[in-house]
Order: structure tokens, then C-alpha cells, then sequence
């Protein structure tokens, strides 16, 4: 979840000791290992919301939403910009109501879509938070140990559940229809070979998470009231005026921040959160994790202390050996966090910071793109290289095809219509520097991941217009004319692109079948500032893959006979031969050599 206002503007005792014991401290002497099915595997991101609706019957409603008066759910395929009437009866602006749709997608949409992830060329999929909460985005859980009620088939009868339930004894929960068809959807995924990924927010919660309300509710005789930082209690001897404060993640008090104490998580939050932990990565308890998640993305992940890390990574591998944990961090305090007794991978944002200043921006020289690249190298444990989350775009920044737009917009700054920011679909050209950056994607060292729809050739700036539904080829939509601030714009078809999907489809192939792409070293054997050309090999048991990235607007002709004793050599992507000192290589492109 990043730190900005953009990115959440959408969010206005005696504890049950679960009978697990707290996990004995990492040894200290540990080697770092990452499980071998994360090496150069390709990650796909879904936002459940916008992903795909699967069951029309179990829309959220107006009162979960939020909604004005005469709000209903949004047409999947009309035009993102384009209003409907409770939209406009509520408010003039289109960032101050859109975070109030809902499209309804939810599990079952994502069952249904598993083949063509598959297909893709997919190995591991990351959802974001799919826990029950308000929000369309779900960063403000209401429970942790259920899955959101309308992303099942029974939203009534789940809170019904909710409902009988002590949240803070792991002996009274149940499992909902939810929480059942999520089992159902791990299942479907490990059968086709899928890995899943969930989202975990140990950092904060919705202001209607379980222990919040009661907090809410009894003030200072709550059970919890060692759970959050209470700044001041209710007076009850002043019921006009309601004192009560509290610290909100980053001062919003949408999302109500932990206490922590020495380091880590007051003790009865840490042992509810290892209850949680246990219940998804092994649902039956059977010490069998094989029927539960792969692993967890943590979101805000360096605001949350280090001794909580050692101790629930601890309890993690403990579990499952084999599981990858993911942390969000966006800078290079990452290697902090990146090691035997702590993280396996990070969303490797510093890798998209180097391929977008060079690939897209053209504002750095090939020397500082190298540089880059090595350093990220040299800063995690050996072997860690290979499962560095390589993203592109996330729920969190612009897409990767607006970017190719608005280039030299900062990553994470002013990449929003209010800004100046263009909303319209890239062209051909633009199109072609997605290109390169899918083909660097793919063969450097690490595991591509894709944020959805990017293959299909969806666009839209910062949150929230990088959460548009899914296009999807069965569909028909809306061209896209309208703009949130009136202003003029061409029309832009907005259908599945099918060459682009087909052009990630054999990235993927590329990168799947050759082992030198999934685990092989990675290094630099020439650049050229001057002519903007990087050249790398990636090697493994002796098989070798060289790729060439032309950054140029002009065509180049290359010798690498100093780095191949053969004569030719072919490109993997459209099957061409060339000599080995006559390698043509066109404008903003690359070459995949074998």
C-alpha cells in the first residue's frame, strides 16, 4: 500500500491464547534459501474486485459500499470515465465518488479464469487483500480469518456466521462459503500447477475490524485496548463531546495503526495473527500445508518491527518449508529485510525504477542502468536474485502503458489527470517501448511479475484509474471518450489486445522453457551510452542466452563474436538466423539470442 493520499483517500480484556506455542527465535546462523519453485517463476497480480465477476448473485450492496443515495453496481464494460446518474447527483468531481463503485468481481470469477492464466504462461498468482473488509481494495480489514463476504456466494449468510462467532477465539471459528470456495480455488490452482500468494496487513485495520469496534465501543474497559495506540479515551462524564483518539496509519484515520512494544506486536495481536497465519497455510490442521496458500505478500512491511518478522517467519517455515514471503518495500532498505531469518523476495520496485528512467524515460545513461541493475545484485544473499518480484506496475502506480505516455512522470509522483496526466490509450509507438520492457522484463534475472491486464493492453494513470475492471476477450466495451475533467480526448478503442497478449504469452513460453532465463546468472557484457544499447547474457549448466535492448530510436547492427564461438546464432522470438558479427537489431527493441 503506498504512502500517499491518492492511495487511500477511499477509506473514510482477556485475549484467547491460540494453543500454538510462539515459535522458538530464528537461528541467527541460518542460510538464506528460497524455495526452488519461485526461481524465475512468472507472478501475475489480481485485484479481486476488478478482476472478473464470476457469480452475479452476491454483488455488494449500497450500505457495504457506502454508496449516495441511488447507487448500484457499475456496468463492468462502459467507459471508465463516463458517470452514472447517482454519480453525478452526489458530486461534480470523479475522484470524489469513484471509489464508491463496486463491479463485483470476486472467486469465482478468478476459478473461471485460472485456464487462461495458465495458459499465459503464469506459475504464481498475488492477491491483494482478499480478507473481509468495506473497501473496494481491502487494505481495511474488518476479520482476517475470513474471506470477504461478497467474494463468496453467501454474503448473508457469512455475516450470519460472523456473527456467532468470539473473533478472538480460534475455537469458535468457523469456515463460510467464502472462506470454503477460496479452499476450492487453491485447490483448482495447485491442480494446474498454480502457486497463490495472499496479501497479508499486519501494520493496521479497518475502523470495523472486530477489535477496533470493541475498542470503539468500550473505550478503556474494551479487552483491547493494548491493541491499537489510544491517544485519549472517551469521557463518559462529557457524552456531548467524544474525545477518543488514536493513531491511523499515517494520520488517516481510516486505518488504525497496531501497538507494538520491543520490537514487535503486543503479544495477543501477534498470537491472533499467528492463529490467522496457521488457518490459511494449513486449513485442516492436518500438518499437511499442501491444501493451503504458498506464501504472503506483506504489505507495508519495513513499519512493522523486525523481532515481529523473526519470530512470525519463524512460525511460517515452520509450517511450510517451501513457502515464499514477499515484502513490500519500495527502496533500497530492502536488504535489511531480505535474509535467512526474515523475508524470501520483495516487490522489486528498484528494478522498475532503472527500467523505466531508461527503457520508457530515456533520462539515464546506460553506465547508470547498469550500475543499478548490479547494485540490486549485490545487496541480497546469493540465490536471491532469482525470486526478486521484477514488477513493472502495481495496484499503487500508474500502468506500465501509460507510463510509455507520460514519459518522464515520476514513478510515484504526479502520475494523475489532475496533474496534467494523459489519459488516453499509448499508439503503435508507444505500444513498442512496452514491448522492450516486456522483453527486459522477461530475461533479466528475478521473476517477472504482470499486473493484470497489462497483457491485454489496459492503460490508466495512479490510483484509482490503474484498478479499472479487467478487459476480457468475451467482452465487449465501451470506447473510452469521456475524461474526468471534461476535457477533450480521442476516442480509444478499449477490447482485449489480442497481438499484445499473444506477445507476453511467448515472453512467457521463452522464459518457462529456457532454464538460463528462469535460473540462470545474469551479466552485463557491454553497453554503449552513445548508442544506448545494452547487451547481457543469462547462463545456466552451460546453456546460454543472450539479449540485446536497442533503447535507440535508430536501427543498430552489432558484432558479439567476442562473446559466441559459433558462426550464427538465432533469435527465440521470431526465429530469424543472423551471423554473429552482423546482428541487426531495429528502434526500441530487442533481441532474445540462442
Amino acid at each position: 500500500m503506498k504512502r500517499t493520499l491518492i492511495a487511500i483517500a477511499c477509506i473514510f480484556s482477556s485475549v484467547f491464547l491460540w494453543s500454538c506455542a510462539k515459535p522458538d527465535k530464528p537461528d541467527e546462523k541460518a542460510t538464506y534459501n528460497a524455495p526452488e519453485w519461485a526461481e524465475g517463476i512468472v507472478w501475475y497480480q489480481i485485484f479481486p474486485e476488478r478482476f472478473r465477476d464470476g457469480d452475479p448473485n452476491n454483488q455488494p450492496n449500497r450500505e457495504r459500499a457506502r454508496g449516495p443515495e441511488g447507487w448500484e453496481i457499475t456496468d463492468w464494460t462502459q467507459d471508465w470515465y463516463k458517470r452514472d446518474q447517482w454519480e453525478k447527483d452526489h458530486t461534480d468531481d470523479f475522484y470524489d465518488i469513484v471509489r464508491e463503485r463496486r463491479y463485483g468481481g470476486d472467486l469465482q470469477g478468478v476459478i473461471d479464469k485460472l485456464d487462461y492464466l495458465k495458459d499465459l504462461g503464469v506459475g504464481a498468482i498475488y492477491f491483494n487483500p482478499v480478507f473481509d473488509a468495506q473497501s473496494m481494495h481491502k487494505y481495511d480489514a474488518s476479520y482476517y480469518h475470513h474471506i470477504d463476504r461478497n467474494f463468496g456466494p453467501d454474503p448473508e449468510g457469512d455475516v450470519a456466521q460472523f456473527e456467532s462467532e468470539d473473533p478472538g477465539n480460534p475455537s469458535t471459528w468457523t469456515w463460510t462459503s467464502a472462506d470454503s470456495l477460496f479452499l476450492t480455488l487453491i485447490d483448482e490452482a495447485h491442480k494446474r500447477d498454480l502457486k497463490v500468494v495472499i496479501d497479508g496487513v499486519w501494520n493496521h485495520t479497518g475502523t470495523e475490524f472486530w477489535a477496533f469496534q470493541d475498542l470503539v465501543k468500550n473505550q478503556k474497559n474494551s479487552q483491547y485496548k493494548d491493541w491499537y495506540i489510544v491517544n485519549a479515551f472517551d469521557d463518559p462524564a462529557t457524552p456531548d463531546t467524544n474525545e477518543f483518539d488514536y493513531e491511523g496509519w499515517w494520520g488517516f484515520k481510516g486505518l488504525p495503526v497496531f501497538q507494538e512494544q520491543n520490537g514487535t506486536l503486543m503479544d495477543p495481536i501477534r498470537e491472533h495473527i499467528f492463529a490467522v497465519t496457521k488457518r490459511w497455510m494449513d486449513p485442516n490442521g492436518d500438518g499437511d500445508p499442501s491444501d493451503g496458500v504458498d506464501g504472503w505478500r506483506l504489505d507495508v512491511a519495513e513499519e512493522v518491527g523486525k523481532e515481529f518478522w523473526m519470530e512470525w517467519h519463524g512460525l511460517v517455515h515452520e509450517i511450510n518449508p517451501e513457502a515464499i514471503t514477499v515484502a513490500e518495500i519500495w527502496t533500497d532498505k530492502a536488504r535489511e529485510f531480505i535474509h535467512a531469518d526474515m523475508f524470501t523476495s520483495v516487490m522489486n520496485y528498484r528494478f522498475a525504477y532503472a527500467a523505466k528512467d531508461f527503457l520508457i524515460d530515456d533520462k539515464i545513461t546506460t553506465d547508470e542502468f547498469v550500475r543499478r541493475l548490479e547494485q540490486v545484485q549485490k545487496d541480497y544473499p546469493e540465490g536471491a536474485g532469482h525470486v526478486l518480484q521484477n514488477l513493472m506496475d502495481s495496484h499503487d502506480t500508474a500502468r506500465l502503458a501509460s507510463f510509455t505516455v507520460n514519459q518522464g512522470i515520476e514513478y510515484e509522483g504526479e502520475s494523475h489527470p489532475r496533474d496534467g496526466f494523459k489519459v488516453r490509450k499509448p499508439d503503435e509507438s508507444e505500444r513498442q517501448i512496452q514491448r522492450l520492457v516486456a522483453a527486459f522484463q522477461f530475461t533479466w534475472q528475478g521473476a517477472p511479475m504482470i499486473y493484470y491486464g497489462t497483457e491485454a493492453g489496459m492503460w490508466g494513470a495512479d490510483d484509482p484509474d490503474d484498478r479499472k475492471p479487467m478487459v476480457w476477450e468475451d467482452m465487449d466495451y465501451e470506447p473510452e471518450t469521456h475524461h474526468p475533467f471534461e476535457e477533450d480526448r480521442p476516442a480509444d478503442n478499449n477490447n482485449f489486445d489480442s497481438d499484445l497478449y499473444r506477445y507476453y504469452q511467448s515472453l512467457a513460453e521463452l522464459r518457462n522453457s529456457e532454464p538460463a532465463l528462469s535460473k540462470g546468472s545474469a551479466s552485463i557484457l557491454a553497453h554503449d551510452p552513445e548508442m544506448k544499447w545494452v547487451f547481457f547474457e543469462r547462463v545456466f549448466e552451460g546453456g546460454k542466452i543472450l539479449v540485446i535492448l536497442n533503447r535507440s530510436d535508430n536501427s543498430r547492427v552489432l558484432d558479439i563474436s567476442e562473446w559466441v564461438n559459433k558462426s550464427d546464432i538465432r533469435d527465440l522470438l521470431s526465429g530469424d538466423r543472423f551471423s554473429v558479427t552482423d546482428i541487426p537489431i531495429n528502434p526500441i527493441s530487442a533481441r532474445i539470442l540462442k
